[in-house]
């Protein structure tokens, strides 16, 4: 494995674009070092953009990410960034938990709206069951019965 890498191998393997890795860079989240306009990666910045990365998809927010980030070089053997990753996980987990909440509710109302429906729909299908009326499905002057038409 190099020690160096460039921006676009980076991006490949992670599968970010380069603007991706400058953004990054501009937010503080990485810090390549520079030969002229050229950005050299060292084994640090491709292991805290595997952490950006999976922040990210984990839901955290690029401020988060950078807090836990930046606890590294404490001095402390990491023990202040863990206990800060620990309680930011655990609030996420609160947060999804939550979201899971509102997500099986919604699809307990629809579900509920689509049975609803169906059970609408079987009735009107029924031949000679309980219409509206006779007159609804023939009277050309009742709104009911044009708007089917």
């Amino acid at each position: 494995m190099p020690e160096t890498y460039s921006i676009r191998d980076l991006a490949a393997e992670f599968g970010v674009t380069s603007r991706t890795l400058r953004f990054y860079e501009d937010k503080g989240l990485i810090q390549p070092l520079r030969e002229g306009t050229t950005r050299i990666y060292r084994q640090r910045d491709r292991a805290r953009l595997r952490l950006i990365l999976r922040g990210k998809r984990l839901g955290f927010s690029l401020a988060e990410i950078k807090e836990v980030l930046d606890l590294y070089n404490l001095g402390d053997g990491q023990v202040t960034q863990m206990r800060t990753l620990l309680a930011r996980s655990r609030e996420r987990i609160e947060a999804l938990k939550s979201q899971r909440q509102d997500i099986d509710d919604a699809i307990a109302e629809l579900a509920e709206g689509c049975a609803a429906i169906e059970g609408f729909l079987k009735q009107k299908s029924m031949p000679g069951k309980a219409k509206d009326s006779a007159s609804d499905q023939t009277d050309e002057t009742n709104p009911k019965a044009r708007a089917v038409g």
